[in-house]
């Protein structure tokens, strides 16, 4: 289709120009939230191959010239290279490796906040470094909780620290985080030299200090103070049984709704479930007409099964006034969880989920977007990061803890540490670390090497590492990598390096690094930082090819590459930028302006440091 058009109208680029088109349909699709990242962007591939912009497999033309197709994409190793990357983080975290430190961090952290907040981002810093940050925020949300709550010390001065340590964590090395593998696969496709493991270290360890001293003084005094969802609750007006009724013969309740009659008279008392011969009624409680035999499931507080006690209005023996046997009573308890990425319940709201029916519970509020919903909630449909207040018996929020990507914040996690295969677990993770130090082979190959080690020494099940990886991350990489390609062969890639360069170009190769940088950080914030990875990349190489320095034409692209890292992992300024800015965002009861408060004066203080050091780092 493309090249029909391109000969009805030789001077005009027109697969440039389709490109782009698609480009700001995929922008603002990321940005309207009409579809989740990983299906944009393979849309957008999927518009690239209909058009037929880039063909399939890679040809020579007549003068030599290679042109890449679209195939030539699942040769990077980037999404594999993050693919094992996320296996190794799920073998640490199923043997409990990841679990012994989070306790570790109660033994040492203290009563006061500060050393609290210190031990906390040490910790989770170092860890970040090596494995994927997603699974250890999410196991050490519930212990920061829990310690909070201990030593009465406020969670909302502390869950923003633990999300920002994370990602400075994974700045220092190569497989710190998955912006860093893409951009090296990318510039490793356009000829440049793989980067080290530690080869960012030297950078990524400075931005650490200079991060923890910001969090510890100046960052620590903007924190806010916020609720979470649990404090909007009276814990002396929770509700404290659950009590199961039979309807007896003769009862006055029979032929009438339970709004007119049993309700009436013990309002605070809720009908949680109307049972007839053994199916579930869907029927509303102001519209069902009671039966003998049906089966009430009924939530009462402490004060109003006194009540119902004191004035024998119902009796459990079954000779009452109501006719109502009682069958059993169980105590409630309250349970607050988060959902994650890929979890089941995203896009589907509560009615759909059948919390009540499901898992025998009770959702009491939704917290998202900074707003603690008590009522008008039951037809939102969920999405990652949203909080919810539950409540129900506690052997029912057993078969809630099993279900992937629930994250419980209001005890911790069972599971228990496998003394011999953590140290399995951690022997793997050390030698791919020690042997991608020495580059003893490809990243990628040790990555691959370490997760299928990890199965092998049963660490974790093959079903375990399949469900491990977050294939919309590695959707999305794929798609945005399709998108570079047909910037890059469409000549599209090269119209916006020359209009930059007719922009920029008269400046030093100090300051483009320095807008590339702000560009690379600015980008994050709105859209998946792992997108602009993929998209920027070649152009930035482009760029760097028509930079004059010092009488010559063309600069070594590695300082503006290494900009890029950094400016893509230094997501601090929304809640929505990074996935565990995403996590703490609903836990910690913020509003989205508590994180360009306090994370906006730190990318600015670290976009200075950038600019400053990293040419003195890497050469141009």
């Amino acid at each position: 289709m493309i090249d029909a058009l391109q000969a009805l109208l030789p001077a005009v680029p027109v697969a440039a120009i389709a490109v782009y088109v698609i480009l700001t349909v995929v922008v603002i699709a990321f940005f309207r939230e009409w579809g989740t990242p990983d299906v944009v962007a393979l849309a957008a591939l999927a518009a690239i191959l209909a058009l037929g912009i880039v063909p399939l497999d890679d040809r020579v033309s007549e003068d030599g010239t290679l042109s890449r197709g679209l195939f030539s994409i699942f040769s990077n190793g980037a999404p594999m290279t993050i693919a094992a990357m996320f296996v190794l983080s799920a073998g640490l975290e199923r043997t409990g490796a990841i679990d012994a430190l989070g306790r570790l961090f109660s033994r040492l952290a203290g009563k006061s906040m500060l050393r609290v907040m210190f031990v906390m981002m040490t910790m989770v810093a170092i860890l970040s470094a090596f494995i994927n940050n997603t699974p250890i925020v999410a196991v050490f949300l519930p212990i920061v909780l829990a310690h909070a709550r201990l030593e009465n010390l406020s969670a909302s001065k502390l869950l923003i620290p633990l999300s920002f340590a994370s990602i400075l964590g994974g700045t220092c090395t190569l497989t710190g985080t998955s912006t860093n593998l893409i951009i090296d696969g990318v510039a490793q496709e356009n000829g440049l030299e793989p980067f080290g493991m530690f080869e960012l270290a030297k950078l990524g360890v400075i931005y650490g200090v200079i991060g923890f001293v910001y969090l510890l003084t100046i960052g620590r005094k903007l924190l806010p103070e916020r609720s979470a969802l649990s404090q909007l609750f009276d814990p002396g007006e929770a509700r404290e049984v659950l009590t199961q009724f039979q309807v007896e013969p003769g009862s006055p309740l029979v032929g009438k709704t339970l709004v007119e009659s049993f309700l009436k008279d013990y309002p605070k008392a809720r009908v949680m479930e109307v049972r007839r011969r053994g199916r579930t009624l869907n029927t509303p409680l102001d519209e069902l007409m009671i039966h003998e035999k049906d089966r009430l499931l009924v939530t009462m507080h402490g004060e109003s099964l006194s009540t119902v006690r004191e004035e024998q209005g119902v009796k459990f023996e079954g000779d009452d006034s109501l006719m109502l046997t009682q069958l059993e009573t169980r105590e409630l308890k309250l349970l607050e969880g988060i959902i994650g990425p890929r979890s089941a319940m995203v896009g589907k709201n509560l009615k759909e989920i059948g919390f009540r029916r499901n898992f025998g519970v009770n959702v009491l509020a939704v917290h998202r977007q900074g707003v603690n919903l008590r009522a008008d909630f039951s037809t939102i449909r969920l999405a990652f990061g949203d909080t919810l207040f539950m409540e129900g018996p506690p052997e029912a929020f057993s078969k809630l803890r099993e279900q992937q990507d629930f994250i419980s914040l209001s005890d911790l996690p069972e599971r228990k540490v496998n003394k011999k295969k953590v140290g399995v677990g951690a022997a793997i993770a050390a030698g791919f670390i020690l042997m991608a130090s020495f580059k003893v082979l490809p990243i990628v190959s040790l990555a691959i090497l370490a997760a299928v080690a990890m199965i092998l020494f049963r660490c974790l099940t093959a079903q375990q590492a399949y469900e491990a990886v977050q294939w919309n991350i590695i959707f999305l990489i794929f798609g945005m990598l399709g998108l570079g390609l047909a910037m890059a062969e469409s000549g599209g890639a090269q119209l916006l390096v020359d209009g930059i360069m007719s922009l920029i170009g008269g400046f030093s190769p100090f300051v483009i690094l320095s807008v590339i940088y702000l560009l690379s950080s600015i980008l994050t914030e709105l859209i998946s930082n792992n997108a602009v990875a993929a998209l920027l990349t070649p152009i930035v190489i482009k760029m760097a090819a028509v930079i004059e320095y010092q009488g010559e034409m063309g600069v070594d692209p590695r300082p503006f590459i290494v900009a890029m890292m950094f400016g893509c992992s230094a997501s601090f300024a929304t809640p929505i930028g990074y996935q565990t800015n995403t996590y703490v965002y609903g836990a910690g009861g913020y509003r989205f302006n508590d994180f360009p408060k306090v994370g906006v004066p730190l990318n600015l203080l670290l976009w200075i440091i950038a600019s400053f050091l990293i040419p003195l780092f890497w050469d141009f």
